[in-house]
């Protein structure tokens, strides 16, 4: 059974109000303002960091089916397009996610979006932006009843499964635990645990001990 054909068919442009930098896509709808603001990697990076509230969503035009939609976004998204700085698209426009591109273009764009991740979560402003939407989004799944958990709050432990957890901590003390002796080293965004013996050595190379979440 072939798919509804929806209602709206329109081209937009997403800007972020914050640096001007824009993303232009398709989108097919039944309901106008259904909140949708785009769907390029770059553009959710964008919007992880500055938040959904900082990016405007305007249509430039309207065309009256899916196949014709993709054949105007085709003309509008090209490789001279590509290349302003200012542009968050990431290929150019008529298919979507990675359809139609060879292997090579493939593994180009995979290894840009990595090394744009590592960049990514270096940035302090969209780290501090991360945390924040994420506690408030714990926050009201706890409100709403979507998380529960059953707290120890008022409750103790006997002594006997004080002394089993004793016991069983103690099978993990200094050498009989399994990371004793280890460390993480982290460089340009890579993270690798070895062996502290080793620690000057990986240091000389120019990684730091530590590791990047």
């Amino acid at each position: 059974m072939a798919r509804k054909e929806k209602i709206y068919h329109f081209i937009y442009k997403t800007i972020n109000i914050i640096n001007d930098k824009f993303y232009i896509g398709m989108h097919s709808t039944d309901k106008l303002n259904d909140g949708y603001v785009g769907s390029g990697t770059r553009l959710w990076y964008s919007i992880n960091k500055y938040g959904k509230e900082n990016h405007k969503l305007l249509i430039l035009e309207f065309q009256p089916t899916r196949k014709l939609l993709k054949e105007r976004e085709r003309e509008l998204i090209n490789d001279n397009q590509l290349k302003d700085p200012m542009c968050m698209n990431c290929k150019c426009g008529g298919e979507g996610g990675l359809d139609g591109l060879c292997d090579e273009s493939i593994a180009k764009i995979r290894k840009g979006a990595s090394e744009f991740m590592i960049n990514l979560w270096k940035d302090e402003i969209f780290i501090a932006g991360h945390v924040k939407r994420s506690s408030a989004r714990m926050k009201d799944h706890h409100k709403n009843g979507k998380i529960k958990y059953n707290t120890f709050t008022n409750k103790k432990h006997t002594e006997e499964t004080k002394g089993l957890m004793s016991v069983k901590a103690s099978k993990h003390i200094g050498d009989k635990n399994s990371q004793y002796g280890t460390c993480w080293i982290t460089k340009s965004g890579i993270n690798k645990k070895i062996k502290n013996i080793d620690l000057l050595t990986f240091t000389n190379e120019g990684w730091c001990k530590g590791r990047v979440m």
